[in-house]
């Protein structure tokens, strides 16, 4: 089986064809604008002429998009993920239509969630920055283009080569830069809100099964952690782990959050669907994907954390 994997040197991208290329019978195939990639492709600028002559050229059975922008204005949030992931969809329609698109998008599409309820893959989506508003118009592009598609609704990821722009990633970043200084001072943003965090490894898994899944699957799926998490208690965490002698701030005046997220203050995914769809649960712990992302963050652990794709910081 061919896979073309989008955005293979990203967080998600790198964990999706690090687990694919452990399956017997695939070949893993990665495009974007790395020059590690074996075909040069970038959603936000190539045309669907393009882009079909490159999926010609790859042949794949399926592809995969971990592809997309995180971070940047929402002139450049909509160029990669909502008309890149259109162009594709198009690109696909002429060049792959028989191939199954698997496409990774965001549980930021749901916006704000009500506080012990987990949102489910019908419940409404209200997303409330132009982050989740240009993935949910890639759902769109993705379900309504006829083609043999999922997108998986990924909550947060966590695990190694987290990418800075996250923050379990930039926590991490700023821990190494303290390093044993009791004086150290970490100046953050409100912690108070909750999370779904799932490790990138089971992102992967899932990935993987959506793909190689027989028949058609459920349009949207959500794949998260299934439980409401604090931020708050993600930070003292890895401080934890990181032996951090100095102070946590926080600060509620909005100057250190995260443009993403600041208005949602609980999110949970319920992820019985893709449980019954694709028999997928995560398998990994918390302290387990903080643990992977500690010690990959050390500066003899590799290169320095990329983002969700090949594009973005």
């Amino acid at each position: 089986m061919r896979i073309l994997v989008l955005g293979p040197t990203g967080f998600l991208g790198g964990h999706v064809a690090e687990h694919l290329r452990t399956l017997p019978g695939v070949r893993v195939l990665g495009a974007g604008r790395s020059a590690a990639a074996e075909f040069d492709l970038d959603l936000a600028g190539d045309s669907v002429k393009r882009l079909a002559k490159t999926l010609e050229a790859a042949a794949p059975d399926a592809v995969i998009n971990c592809a997309g922008a995180t971070g940047g204005d929402a002139v450049t949030l909509a160029e990669v993920n909502s008309r890149g992931t259109a162009a594709l969809c198009a690109a696909m329609q002429l060049a792959a239509p028989a191939a199954r698109l698997v496409h990774l998008g965001s549980a930021a599409e749901y916006g704000p969630g009500i506080p012990d309820v987990p949102v489910s893959e019908s419940d409404p989506t209200r997303p409330s920055a132009p982050y989740g508003a240009t993935k949910l118009a890639a759902t769109v592009a993705v379900t309504a283009s006829g083609l043999d598609a999922v997108v998986l609704r990924v909550g947060n990821p966590v695990g190694a080569r987290a990418p800075l722009a996250g923050l379990p990633g930039r926590i991490a970043a700023l821990l190494r830069e303290a390093a044993d200084d009791p004086g150290a001072v970490l100046r953050l943003g409100d912690l108070s809100a909750y999370r779904d965090f799932v490790d990138a490894r089971d992102v992967a898994r899932a990935t993987a099964l959506a793909t190689t899944a027989e028949g058609p699957l459920p349009p949207v799926l959500n794949i998260g952690g299934g439980r409401a998490v604090p931020v708050r208690s993600l930070v003292y965490r890895l401080a934890e782990l990181a032996a951090f002698q100095g102070r946590i701030e926080e600060t509620t005046d909005g100057s250190a959050g995260s443009a993403r997220s600041a208005a949602v203050s609980w999110q949970c995914s319920d992820i019985s669907l893709a449980a019954s769809a694709l028999d997928w649960r995560p398998v990994h712990p918390l302290g387990d994907s903080l643990a992977a992302l500690w010690a990959a963050s050390a500066p003899h652990a590799g290169d320095t954390p990329g983002g969700e794709g090949d594009r973005t910081p």
